[in-house]
């Protein structure tokens, strides 16, 4: 748990200095944070009781929330999360916090379904909003407007990520292989789906609750 927190603080850090130190915008940090908190669900399957993970994330709940414009409390030292909150949605962070907490609580005994949830949202989200917003062209407007070139790096960083994250918890969970490919193929799609009519936001509690009920609801329990 220790070693979880350090992580996510040395991950707050550098994000809150990409944009001075390599003058990227703030949208990139923000998403760099966004896939560096998703590789936490890695760690799961080390934790010797199942309540740990959710120990984790939720502090990050309240951390979250204090660096965001709705806080009533103000301290300097959020102050690099803070600038990041402010590019984006402002309870953005919170929300993923929130999802990442539920799933934690509920499937830490199966951690690729924690996965299955948090990994389109930290990969493919962030791939999908820095090719949507670089290269899109072709866009649409549901519930929000989305770009097909952001849709398509969605669903290819989410079906990317799910791959090789798939084919680490293969290593430690008895996964049945036509199962895992069509749970990884499906959660995709409805991750992609999610996110393109999720208005901005929201996606950080849509994608990761779908994304992980679409892979549990194919590949069951074990």
């Amino acid at each position: 748990m220790i070693l979880c927190y350090a992580y996510v603080v040395v991950i707050v850090f550098i994000s809150g200095r990409l944009s001075a130190a390599f003058h990227v915008s703030q949208k990139t940090s923000r998403k760099f944070l966004h896939a560096m908190i998703g590789n936490l669900p890695f760690i799961i399957p080390f934790f010797t009781s199942n309540i740990y993970p959710a120990l984790v994330a939720a502090p990050f709940i309240l951390v979250t929330f204090v660096a965001s414009p709705y806080s009533p409390v103000k301290n300097r030292k959020f102050e690099g999360l803070t600038n990041i909150t402010d590019e984006g949605h402002p309870l953005g962070l919170v929300l993923y916090a929130i999802s990442y907490t539920i799933l934690a609580l509920f499937f830490a005994s199966k951690p690729y379904v924690v996965a299955a949830g948090i990994l389109p949202m930290a990969y493919g989200d962030s791939a999908g909003s820095l090719v949507g917003e670089t290269y899109g062209r072709r866009t649409y407007n549901f519930l929000a407007k989305k770009s097909l070139e952001g849709s398509i790096a969605m669903f290819s960083g989410s079906l990317l990520s799910l791959t090789i994250g798939m084919l680490f918890f293969s290593r430690i969970y008895p996964l049945q292989t036509f199962s895992v490919i069509l749970a990884t193929l499906a959660t995709a799609t409805v991750t992609t789906l999610a996110e393109s009519i999720s208005p901005k936001g929201v996606d950080n509690i849509t994608i990761p609750i779908l994304g992980a009920m679409t892979f549990l609801l194919i590949v069951g329990g074990f």
